[in-house]
């Protein structure tokens, strides 16, 4: 059973896989290298939440990983660069990453939008009280306090 030039061991039978998955996998390895996919798809892992909240990467080449961070973060970074590195070629298995490059970008996930607070129903007798009062600066002030107490619980 002679193997030829191509992989195949009969002219007309299957290739191997082995032959195949470089052709298959060039056209997105082009776009982004292995190790960059890993890293986009696992960057909360690696950094943590607090981080990857304000913190995106957006490629590795020849080992500077760019990474986009929202305003003052980039200082912090810096400083937390030693770490990073050593984490994210812990998660990739090799040295990847030797240096941070830093770009202010707006991060796509950024912080969440604040929950709508829930409408406050202040009870019937405090409701009654401020009713029986008369309009006015003192009125406004109780009826603001009360739907501060009224909105903690």
């Amino acid at each position: 059973m002679a193997e030829n030039g191509e992989g195949r061991r009969f002219p007309t039978g299957p290739l191997p896989v082995s032959v195949m998955i470089h052709r298959l996998t060039r056209p997105a390895f082009r776009k982004r290298s292995p190790a960059g996919a890993l890293l986009m798809a696992d960057w909360a892992a690696i950094v943590g939440p607090a981080l990857s909240a304000v913190t995106q990467p957006l490629r590795i080449t020849a080992g500077t990983l760019t990474l986009a961070c929202a305003g003052p973060v980039a200082m912090e970074l810096q400083h937390l660069a030693p770490e990073l590195i050593s984490r994210i070629n812990a998660h990739l298995g090799r040295v990847a990453v030797e240096r941070l490059r830093f770009v202010q970008q707006a991060v796509a996930g950024g912080t969440p939008p604040r929950p709508r607070p829930r409408p406050v129903v202040l009870p019937g007798d405090v409701e009654a009280r401020l009713a029986a009062m008369p309009e006015g600066e003192l009125r406004d002030a109780l009826a603001k306090l009360a739907l501060g107490v009224y909105r903690k619980r």
